[in-house]
């Protein structure tokens, strides 16, 4: 591209907030030498305080998102020749974990507007090999789960919510990690609260709750025979001294989903009058947290992702692309276990949708930099169509 001078100024995808809380509570872990997984007043702190924010008796820390899906699936047993159900548009840790129990994943594609599991798709899909439904809450959006649970209801399937970029976000005035069997969140570092790696199962039944903290810990024995291990379980424990990260970040959390609706409320804005563009939704059941900005590019222009997004990159603008659905990753496709033309609304959407600028304090300016930034660049497009 020629004639546009690159911008001083730069505008990441996402950057984590840290501040002075964060620094003081993680020096007071340090001062106790409270440093593992095992000790340390912040650990029980953290998991009782977020399962409270999300309206769950229990919370179990994990190492990260992907362990926490991996015990989750663990904790209920799923295992070699069973099937779980999940939704195809996801980061791949959805499938992966899935694949750790050596069971076999079943796509199910996307709502148009959402970009969630379509639960209309759902019974078409099970066999009598089917243990679970695994709904992801895809860029903050809470999925349509009273079909989803309904439908787990007639079958008698587990529900495991994938709540890892939907912490605050809301179903009918329920949280999100409150309405499955159990949840699982992520702490990473570009997340609504983060302590750069970590992760959270939610539950309200106490047996799968004591089930999961066994597993997390090496499933070790009681104390008077702590080596002669209950099980074979993991070593996902999560530091005290993340917890301490975790619990500062906590005390902010609504601070951050407001800058997050805010920013999504000025793109919408911004972007309403361009039909080259499909925004985000926020249906009548939902509170989104809009935990990225994701769009997806429409007509002519659904094939010009990659100069949209170097364009955009050339004017200070950095951006992501969307999610590669499990049905178009090659890994599986070899295997023979999916298709890309198993979830065309998924394959379509994987191919053409890109997230922008994200952070909850983004400025206004810095909104409608970004915003201006991608019209100009649709402008020089639109005549290369």
């Amino acid at each position: 591209m020629t004639g546009v001078a690159k911008q001083q100024s730069f505008i990441p995808v996402a950057s984590p907030r840290v501040g002075e809380l964060e620094v003081r509570y993680v020096n007071q872990a340090l001062s106790a030498s409270a440093i593992s997984g095992t000790t340390g007043e912040f650990l029980q702190r953290f998991e009782t305080d977020f399962a409270c924010y999300s309206d769950c008796q229990f919370g179990i820390a994990t190492s990260n998102g992907t362990t926490a899906l991996h015990l989750a699936l663990a904790a209920i047993g799923i295992g070699p020749g069973d099937e779980v159900l999940a939704s195809t548009f996801t980061n791949m840790a959805t499938f992966f974990a899935i694949v750790y129990q050596g069971a076999k994943p079943v796509p199910i594609d996307i709502e148009e507007g959402t970009w969630n599991m379509d639960p209309s798709l759902l019974e078409a899909r099970i066999t009598n090999r089917t243990r679970a439904i695994l709904p992801v809450h895809v860029y903050g959006h809470p999925v349509d789960m009273d079909p989803v649970l309904e439908i787990a209801r007639k079958h008698n399937l587990y529900v495991i919510e994938d709540a890892a970029e939907a912490h605050g976000a809301t179903y009918n005035g329920k949280k999100a990690g409150s309405l499955g069997d159990l949840a699982c969140f992520s702490f990473y570092s570009n997340k609504i609260v983060t302590t750069g790696e970590g992760g959270m199962i939610t539950t309200n039944n106490p047996t799968l709750a004591e089930r999961v903290r066994l597993l997390r810990g090496l499933a070790y024995g009681p104390s008077s025979n702590r080596f002669m291990h209950q099980d074979v379980g993991f070593n996902y424990r999560f530091s005290n001294i993340l917890a301490a990260l975790g619990c500062a970040q906590l005390e902010n959390i609504e601070q951050v989903i407001a800058g997050k609706r805010r920013i999504a409320a000025l793109y919408n804005r911004y972007f309403a009058a361009l039909p080259e563009i499909q925004c985000p939704v926020e249906k009548p059941y939902a509170r989104n947290v809009y935990w990225m900005y994701h769009i997806v590019l429409r007509g002519a222009l659904s094939a010009k992702r990659r100069d949209v997004m170097e364009r955009l990159l050339e004017r200070g603008v950095e951006t992501r692309e969307a999610f590669v659905p499990y049905n178009a990753q090659q890994i599986f496709i070899d295997r023979g276990w999916t298709d890309i033309s198993d979830c065309p609304v998924a394959a379509r959407v994987g191919a053409s949708g890109l997230y922008l600028p994200s952070s909850y304090d983004l400025s206004e300016k810095e909104v409608e930099d970004v915003a201006s930034a991608v019209k100009q660049v649709l402008r020089e497009l639109r005549g290369g169509c």
